[in-house]
C-alpha cells in the first residue's frame, strides 16, 4: 500500500511540476511582432520611413510587461528611421539596449515569415512613419500574417500611418478586415498641416482609403492621442497615440498593464486636450509646472491648430495656446502670427502691443513692419 500511494504522490508531484513549467514556459513565450518600414533613405531624406519615437515608446511599453519582440520589415536586414532626438528619454532608453538594437539592425524579412510562424505571435504590431504608406500597403506575406493572426484571435494593432498595412487585408471569408470596424489612424487634416513632402507621392490618402474599404473611422484633434478598440484590432491616430495603442494591445491580450513612464511631450499634449474639450485650468497647470511640460510644444500646437480652427472659440483657443509659451519659444514669426490672430479676433490694441514688442527685439523684421502698417491704415 505505501508503494502505491508512493507512485501516486510521484505521479501528482510530476503532473504539478510539468504543469506549472508549462504554464511559465507559455508565460515566457508571450510574443508579439513588431513591423516597421523598409522603404526609408538617408535618414527620411531621400526616402520616408519608419518613426523610431513610435517603435521606442511602444517597445518600452511591451519590454515592461515582459513581452518578447521580435522585428520584421518587407526585405529584412537593417531598416531606416527617419530623423529622430536621441536624447528623447524613451530613445535614448532603447538606443542602449543592445538587444533590441541588434533586432533592429537585423530585422526579419516578412517574405520568410509563414502562416506557421503565425502562430508563435500573441500580436502584431505595426509602427508608423510616413515609409508605411509606400511598401507595408503591398506586402502579401505582410497581409496574410495580418490575416493569419487575427482569425486565430491574437490582436493586430498599428498607430500613425501603420493602419496602411490593414487596408488591404483580406480575411478567409474574401472580407477586408477592417470592413465595419471602428479605426483610425493619420487623419487627412494631419496630412495636410505634416505630410506636405511626401503626401503628394501616396497612391491613397489613409484615412481615406480605411473609410473607402469599410471602416468606421473616428479621430480627435490633431496630433492628440486617440486610441481605437474594435475586439482584437487595435488602431491609433498619430505618435501621441503609441502608449495608448501598446497598452491596449496588451490588454485584449488578457495582460494586467504595468504603470509605465509619462513622457513629457505626452503629458503636454494630454493637457491641450483637456483644454480644448473645455477644461480651462489646464492652462494653468501647464503654467505652474512648465518643468514637467514641454513649452514649446505648446505654441507650436497652437500654431498649427489655428490653420484649422473652424470657429472664433476655436481661434481664441489656439490664440491662448501660442501666448502661453510665446516667451519660451521667443521667435518673431510666432509673434507676428500671434498679433495677426489678435487683429482677426477685434482686439486692436493687444495686436499693436504684441507688434511694437517684436520691432523693439527685432526692428527689422519685415511681417512685423507690414502687419503694423495694415492695422495702422
Amino acid at each position: 500500500m505505501q508503494r502505491i500511494l508512493t507512485r501516486i504522490f510521484s505521479i501528482v508531484f510530476l503532473c504539478s511540476a510539468v504543469s506549472s513549467a508549462l504554464a511559465s514556459s507559455s508565460d515566457a513565450q508571450t510574443r508579439i511582432l513588431m513591423v516597421v518600414s523598409g522603404y526609408g533613405q538617408a535618414q527620411g531624406k531621400e526616402k520616408p520611413g519608419f518613426e523610431f519615437d513610435e517603435f521606442a515608446k511602444a517597445f518600452l511599453v511591451f519590454r515592461a510587461n515582459g513581452i518578447m519582440v521580435d522585428i520584421a520589415s518587407p526585405n529584412g536586414g537593417a531598416v531606416e528611421a527617419d530623423q529622430y532626438d536621441p536624447n528623447q528619454a524613451y530613445n535614448r532608453e532603447v538606443l542602449a539596449d543592445d538587444a533590441i538594437m541588434r533586432k533592429l539592425n537585423n530585422t526579419l524579412a516578412l517574405r520568410d515569415l509563414s502562416d506557421h510562424s503565425a502562430a508563435q505571435y500573441s500580436g502584431i504590431f505595426v509602427v508608423g512613419g510616413k515609409g508605411a504608406m509606400f511598401d507595408l500597403p503591398y506586402n502579401e506575406p505582410l497581409q496574410n500574417l495580418i490575416a493569419s493572426i487575427y482569425e486565430k484571435q491574437g490582436v493586430v494593432a498599428a498607430v500613425c500611418h501603420g493602419p496602411a498595412a490593414l487596408v488591404n487585408v483580406k480575411l478567409s471569408n474574401g472580407e477586408y478586415l477592417i470592413a465595419g470596424k471602428t479605426i483610425n489612424g493619420f487623419t487627412n487634416d494631419e496630412e495636410q498641416l505634416f505630410g506636405k513632402k511626401w503626401a503628394p507621392q501616396f497612391d491613397f490618402m489613409l484615412e481615406d482609403k480605411l473609410i473607402a474599404n469599410g471602416a468606421k473611422f473616428q479621430s480627435s484633434d490633431i496630433m492628440l492621442e486617440h486610441v481605437a478598440v474594435d475586439g482584437n484590432l487595435v488602431t491609433g491616430q498619430n505618435p501621441s497615440s503609441t502608449i495608448g495603442v501598446a497598452n491596449a494591445m496588451l490588454e485584449a491580450l488578457n495582460i494586467k498593464v504595468k504603470p509605465t513612464t509619462v513622457y513629457k511631450d505626452d503629458r503636454t499634449l494630454a493637457q491641450i486636450a483637456a483644454y480644448l474639450d473645455g477644461d480651462d485650468a489646464a492652462l494653468q497647470h501647464i503654467t505652474t509646472s512648465p518643468e514637467t511640460h514641454h513649452m514649446a510644444l505648446v505654441g507650436m500646437y497652437g500654431y498649427y491648430y489655428l490653420q484649422l480652427a473652424p470657429t472664433e472659440h476655436k481661434q481664441r483657443q489656439a490664440l491662448a495656446l501660442m501666448l502661453l509659451a510665446q516667451e519660451a519659444i521667443n521667435n518673431p514669426a510666432l509673434d507676428v502670427q500671434i498679433a495677426k490672430t489678435q487683429y482677426q479676433l477685434g482686439d486692436t490694441m493687444a495686436s499693436r502691443q504684441t507688434l511694437a514688442q517684436t520691432l523693439k527685439q527685432h526692428p527689422d523684421f519685415e511681417p512685423a513692419q507690414q502687419l503694423l502698417a495694415t492695422i495702422s491704415q
